[in-house]
């Protein structure tokens, strides 16, 4: 189509924003209807419009997740496999990792879009619920060694049939998921990001026609599959290898280790995984979707412009063999898959491709989302509760600059909700909410610092787990960048500090009013020679606090010296070091 018919700019981009614009309103609906803090107030939620024959994704929402462009573009596809003749009011939900998921808190609603009568295309979206059953609230049960113990896994099914809700099928999902009314609601604010973009697009149809939208968005795929292309192809021919490692599995105390091949071939690239580590025990296996998925966020991080549609897929091809822990299948445990094994598979994709194209890649960040869950009874409230939270922490350096400090996940454009809104729903307050100044890595362009909190119980007995990573293995820098610091996880119960032998990871931690938890996240490593840093960004940095004088005086001294700020490893420099930086 796009050799032989010529496509005016200006409405390639009118359509292309267009699309775009319906699923930000479809986010927007969601998050203001939805119960649940982590989508109405941390944005763990994504729209979408897919393809009506392939499922192949059209457009996602600016601030829904990127983990869920590649995995609700799968989800989709495993539905209309199921059910090839969706027809109008009919809405499958499913929330299965082996079928286009991640683990089985993130629910999925997909729903075919008829316009005059014909399909047209698909709308979809996904969801955190805070619970789904299981044997742990909130889902991250760290020592499952099967799905049946994270909760209710549900496969493609039709939960509304010609617009009429299957009650019995909602009635029995509820009854295995603790605190179903707020089920209920996430559910219904779901429903509703449907609903609007029903409307939108059928508004954006009848402004266009159905023919011409239908052209200007297959040429937009065409333009996107040529842009990756065209960036694919600027890079090096070669094989590009790197290896990086998680913590553990929650169960052995042993690391998992992700190895990527990287093979680039003219205009197309191939990730090969198959030297990575078997399944594991615990729940650090991974859906092969967020694996795929893991893949195209980075592309999309060292390519930024390239806009999301089906055609970004093109180019790429992603092997990870059933022998290795990043395709799982029934029964292995998963929760730990669309957060933290993603994240790593983000950071070998970032050190392979360092080599071929050094001047795009950072660093590796903070690499943990650190999902943290509290259940219990509110006594003041008279009602039982699920918190869930997770953290932001330090970007690595950057080619071009120095990395975020408390920064979304790399999967995500998630936010931390807001601390006030949390305490006024749970009993819990927060003593300190801060940087963890000195944690990001040493570099031409340091890393970012990782954020730390600390939360009381303030009523009721509660449970506690943890399931997050860099405890044992640093962010790494690049280019001669030091490594970030590690994440910390500390229980105080009856004034006695507890710490998991798993560092990040554990479960079943109870805790009575006046205990506490602290959650640390890791610093991003650093990019490029700490000594060849500006010295005045290294005394900016010590006047905004965000490294130390010891710390300066051990990793850039020389940097400020070689600048001319006079500045030596003695006591006069040290003092003039101080005076510059207003310490």
């Amino acid at each position: 189509m796009s050799a032989t018919k010529q496509f005016d700019p200006a409405t390639l981009a009118v359509i292309q924003n267009a699309m775009a614009a319906i699923c930000d309103e479809m986010d927007v609906v969601l998050e203001r209807a939805a119960f649940n803090p982590v989508m109405s107030e941390a944005r763990d939620r994504a729209n979408g419009i897919y393809n009506m024959s392939t499922g192949d994704v059209i457009a996602q929402g600016a601030t829904g997740l990127p983990i869920f462009v590649g995995v609700m573009q799968a989800a989709v596809k495993s539905v209309l496999a199921e059910y090839p003749d969706l027809g109008p009011g009919d809405m499958v939900i499913l929330n299965d990792p082996y079928c286009g998921g991640t683990h089985l808190m993130d629910v999925k609603l997909v729903r075919a879009y008829f316009y005059k009568g014909e399909r047209f295309a698909v709308l979809a979206n996904s969801g955190h619920w805070t619970d789904v059953g299981g044997a742990v609230p909130g889902g991250f049960n760290v020592r499952a060694t099967s799905i049946l113990a994270e909760g209710v896994r549900i496969p493609p099914l039709l939960l509304m049939k010609n617009g009429v809700m299957q009650e019995g099928v909602l009635k029995l999902l509820l009854a295995n998921m603790r605190v179903p009314e707020e089920r209920l609601g996430d559910l219904k604010a779901q429903l509703a990001g449907l609903n609007i973009g029903d409307q939108r697009l059928t508004e954006l149809l009848d402004k266009y026609g159905k023919d011409h939208v239908a052209q200007h968005v297959e040429e937009l795929k065409h333009r996107s599959e040529r842009q990756m292309r065209a960036y694919i192809g600027a890079m090096p021919d070669g094989r590009y290898s790197f290896e990086t490692c998680l913590d553990s599995d929650g169960i052995v105390l042993q690391p998992i280790n992700i190895a990527v091949d990287a093979q680039i071939k003219g205009d197309e690239i191939v990730f090969d995984f198959s030297r990575s580590s078997a399944p594991v025990r615990g729940p650090l296996n991974a859906a092969i979707a967020a694996t795929e998925t893991a893949v195209f966020i980075a592309l999309k991080h060292i390519f930024p412009d390239v806009p999301i549609n089906g055609g970004i897929f093109k180019p790429v091809t992603v092997i990870a063999p059933e022998s290795t822990f990043l395709n799982a299948k029934y029964p292995r445990a998963v929760s730990g898959s669309s957060a933290e094994v993603t994240l790593r598979v983000i950071d070998a994709v970032f050190g392979a491709l360092a080599q071929a194209a050094p001047d795009r890649v950072p660093a590796a960040s903070f690499g943990s989302v650190a999902n943290f869950t509290l259940g219990g009874y509110d006594p003041v409230r008279r009602k039982d509760y699920i918190m869930f939270r997770f953290s932001g922490g330090g970007y690595g350096g950057h080619p071009v600059c120095d990395g975020l400090s408390n920064g979304s996940p790399s999967i995500s454009a998630a936010r931390a909700a807001q601390l006030e809104v949390v305490e006024l729903l749970y009993p819990v307050r927060f003593d300190h909410y801060k940087l963890r100044e000195g944690t990001g890595g040493a570099g031409e362009h340091r890393g970012g610092c990782g954020m730390e909190f600390q939360l009381r119980i303030l009523a009721g007995e509660a449970v506690a787990s943890v399931l997050g990573d860099r405890g044992r293995f640093p962010p790494f820098g690049l280019n001669g960048g030091a490594s970030g610091k590690m994440a910390e996880v500390e229980f105080v119960r009856n004034h006695k500090s507890y710490v998991p032998e798993h560092v990040s990871k554990d479960e079943g931690i109870t805790l009575e009013p006046g205990d506490t938890v602290r959650i640390a996240t890791a610093g991003g490593g650093g990019w490029g020679k700490p000594l060849d840093r500006d010295s005045h960004a290294v005394i900016e940095d010590i006047r905004l606090g965000f490294v130390s004088v010891a710390d300066a005086e051990r990793d850039y001294a020389v940097a400020a010296t070689r600048s001319g700020e006079g500045w030596q490893l003695d006591e006069a420099g040290t003092k003039r070091l101080r005076e510059k930086a207003g310490v």
